[in-house]
């Protein structure tokens, strides 16, 4: 029998990849804000009580992007969905959430970052010590995995701010290509990260938190200069600030452990599928002049 699955988020970028590769393997449930304000806590608990399922995959979140960055009380409002989701845990099996390199606190370059480096220092941005205080509730809870994830990237994501995306579109349009400062992520690709997660369905871990990375790091220089190297066009590189901004990366061995022996997709040929796919898709891109 197909597992029932609850993807809460499934209009955004995580949540619509998920669904779409999910859509054929587990019994899905995807609401939309219309049907589920998972604010709201007596809808979310009469939503979990009709609707018990095995698993529940927390991809939604607001203020995440740099669009949203200032969203009046996003704050609250996801400490608000991230616990009325716990708090009807007899309805699931088992709840993975999304978290964050940002937990870790982006004060400081995070150098290949290991879960056991968590809790000092707290965070101090509202972005990250949401994720912070979740991961928190977390370690008491034995019902939930917690994700961290630092880069990810693929279609469906905001081509406006998501750097790799932006950074293809804008070479698309015979534009510049551009970027406050160079920095180093480690960067997962969408299509790696549906089979990352369909593991945690699948499979039970002694662990509650795992660092989602390729244990790779690479520059958005690089990356854009891979971008170059398949377009049609050459674009103009524009770095407006010298020198590197902190580093974004994290230590995976724990999450290689898990998934025994699991193989990203290299970055020149996950760059690749993105181009073809939002060349392909031309017409439907706008960015601002």
């Amino acid at each position: 029998m197909k597992k029932k699955v609850l993807i809460l988020g499934s209009s955004g970028f995580i949540g619509k990849n998920l669904s779409e590769a999910f859509k054929n393997k587990y019994y899905l449930l995807s609401p939309g804000h219309s049907e589920l304000d998972l604010t709201d806590e007596p809808s979310v608990s009469f939503y979990f009580r009709s609707h018990p399922v095995d698993v529940v995959i927390n991809a939604v979140v607001v203020g995440g992007s740099r669009k949203e960055e200032k969203e009046e009380n996003a704050f609250r409002n996801n400490l608000l969905m991230f616990f009325n989701i716990v708090n009807n845990s007899r309805y699931y099996k088992k709840l993975i959430h999304f978290g964050s390199g940002a937990e870790y606190g982006k004060r400081r370059p995070l150098i290949k970052v290991s879960e056991d480096n968590f809790g000092t220092p707290i965070p101090t941005d509202d972005y990250g010590f949401f994720k912070y205080v979740c991961s928190k509730y977390i370690e008491r809870s034995d019902k939930i995995v917690n994700l961290r994830i630092f880069g990810l990237f693929g279609k469906y994501e905001d081509y406006r701010y998501r750097f790799i995306s932006n950074a293809i579109c804008l070479n698309l349009l015979g534009r510049p290509i551009s970027m406050n400062q160079n920095v180093f992520f480690d960067y997962v690709f969408i299509d790696d990260f549906t089979k990352i997660v369909e593991h945690f369905i699948i499979h039970k871990t002694k662990n509650k938190f795992f660092n989602i990375g390729t244990g790779k790091k690479i520059d958005l220089l690089t990356i854009a200069e891979k971008i170059n190297s398949i377009a049609d066009k050459k674009s103009a590189i524009i770095i407006r600030k010298a020198g590197l901004n902190n580093e974004y990366s994290c230590d995976n061995k724990r999450l290689l452990k898990m998934l025994n022996e699991f193989k990203f997709t290299p970055i020149d040929e996950a760059i690749r599928k993105l181009y073809a796919w939002y060349k392909e898709n031309l017409p439907t891109i706008k960015l601002s002049s």
